[in-house]
């Protein structure tokens, strides 16, 4: 039985302004993307800022090592673009240096087969090829307006300055303790006598920090010399010297070889409405398996009643059951949140929706001493039991769970997106639903309770949903009802951005505790 109150309730209104907003999962990096946009920046300028701010306060999740993917609108063009900077495997990876252990899991986010010392999930053997940087310079070079340079100056002074340890760093850094203390490295940033968690005291005057200014110099190495400086430069040298030396595979010829990728988006109308979402290696083509089944499914009306959720729950469940069977994502959908959303529009109606991790919370628990970026452990995505769709293989590209969204309905527009592995795509599908079938404000949308089930037969329920919409639910599916919290997120954990004529919305989880839209004036 839960011990939390069932009389509490949280509320985090939606930002409304005629200017540009930026929503992320941390106030202080939606504030650096809002000031880009009060100087006049595109969206993808504030993006950009976000982007490596983020990575800095909220390093566990994403960061300059990571991957990901975006969905843009061009205001002026009148058109979705979709781009793709998903990790991939190193070119000298050897499937032979993963081999099973023959117990059934590592433990971590995927029910692989466990692989020896867990090479696959923690250390340098874990890190792939990262795309963020790389995906990041080429939405600038299309559409940005203020120097490349200029953008990454705020993420290099919270570099220097630290952040402080809260209650959730807290939490995170206790939640990895174990696995930070093998790389020395990461034991001396995250970690007190290189073992014991770095905690508050618990008090207001608190000024515990951790120290992040190892990572600035590679800031500003990127900033000075440009996004493809983690990748052809010295800075590039270093990192893969750094990984080898550690025991990884990659190396200075993976990164120089490494280019993100712009596509035509997968673009599909919805009743009235049209939405469009990345084409390849994510959750894009899942949730259009979803929408097409919801299509004669769902009554639009006030309000989802039982029916609707018993519709999502039984579109949700055909449609991973088709993407586990093709693609071999085999998530386990009870794994912690640790990827990052943020989506960002500028006062010409111009959007972003961004999704970035390293994977795992603290990718591979590695970091890099020469360049002080935490890594990603992308080798995780691959399937390490040979002859699978998704196994493991030298060069492959890595299946992704995230899903941003560009949709329109109602004569608006919006940009969504989560962070939650693959809590991610059912948490968008409901939101985009909630907008276009019910013709909700953004703040009712991310407000209203939703349903999960991303795997699996169970639907994980909202338990301040009504009983007759829990009756309905439970006929078909076993059903087990949760608070939506602080931490853990039983939920995924959305972000997103709506225009309505000239007026721009703005909203993150409401139980986010560093969520934030912040309007740039």
């Amino acid at each position: 039985m839960s011990s939390f109150s069932r009389a509490q309730v949280t509320r985090k209104p939606a930002t409304v302004s005629p200017h540009g907003i930026v929503a992320a999962q941390h106030r202080k990096a939606a504030e650096i993307g809002a000031e880009v946009l009060k100087a006049g920046g595109h969206a993808v300028d504030a993006a950009v800022a976000t982007s490596f701010a983020i990575g800095v306060v909220e390093p566990w999740m994403s960061g300059p090592a990571g991957g990901g993917a975006a969905m843009l609108w061009d205001a002026e063009a009148g058109k979705a673009e979709a781009l793709f900077y998903g990790m991939r495997a190193p070119a000298g990876l050897d499937p032979a240096d993963f081999p099973l252990t023959g117990a059934e899991s590592s433990g971590d986010l995927f029910p692989w087969k466990a692989v020896l010392d867990d090479r696959n999930v923690m250390g340098a053997t874990a890190v792939a090829v990262p795309g963020v940087v790389d995906g990041l310079g080429k939405a600038h070079a299309r559409h940005g307006r203020l120097p490349w340079k200029d953008l990454l100056q705020p993420a290099i002074a919270l570099a220097r300055e630290g952040f402080l340890v809260d209650w959730y760093v807290a939490l995170q850094i206790t939640g990895a303790a174990r696995s930070l203390a093998r790389d020395p490295d990461a034991a001396a940033r995250f970690l007190a006598d290189g073992q014991w968690p770095r905690v508050a005291n618990w008090t207001a005057l608190s000024d515990q920090r951790i120290d992040m200014a190892s990572m600035a110099p590679s800031l500003q190495a990127i900033a000075d010399e440009g996004p493809r400086a983690l990748y052809d430069g010295d800075l590039a040298a270093a990192l893969a010297k750094d990984v080898e030396a550690k025991g990884g595979s990659l190396r200075l010829a993976d990164l120089r070889a490494y280019h993100a990728e712009w596509q035509d988006p997968l673009s599909f109308g919805y009743r009235e409405a049209r939405f469009h979402v990345t084409p390849h290696l994510t959750a894009g083509p899942t949730i259009a398996d979803v929408f097409s089944r919801l299509e004669n499914a769902v009554t639009p009306g006030k309000a989802p009643e039982g029916g609707t959720y018993a519709a999502y729950a039984a579109a949700l469940k055909a449609a991973y059951a088709k993407r586990l069977e093709n693609d071999g994502d085999n998530e386990d959908p009870w794994a912690p949140a640790c990827t990052t959303h943020f989506s960002v529009v500028d006062r010409d109606g111009n959007m972003i929706a961004v999704t970035q991790t390293l994977l795992s919370a603290f990718g591979s628990r590695v970091v890099s001493p020469s360049t002080g970026l935490l890594l990603n452990n992308g080798i995780m995505w691959f399937d390490p039991e040979p002859g699978k769709p998704n196994s493991l293989a030298p060069g492959k590209r890595c299946l992704m769970n995230v899903c941003p969204l560009i949709g329109e309905a109602d004569g608006k527009r919006f940009a969504l997106g989560a962070s939650g592995g693959r809590k991610i795509m059912p948490a968008v599908a409901q939101l985009a639903s909630f907008l276009a079938d019910f013709g909700m404000s953004l703040d009712a949308a991310f407000h209203h309770p939703r349903i999960d089930l991303s795997g699996g037969d169970t639907v994980i329920a909202d338990d301040s949903l009504a009983a007759a919409v829990l009756e309905t639910l439970a006929r078909d599916n076993r059903v087990v009802t949760t608070r939506r919290a602080p931490y853990p997120f039983a939920f995924a954990c959305p972000a997103g951005v709506l225009r309505d004529g000239g007026e721009n919305h703005g909203a993150t989880e409401p139980l986010s505790p560093w969520g934030d839209a912040v309007a740039g004036g």
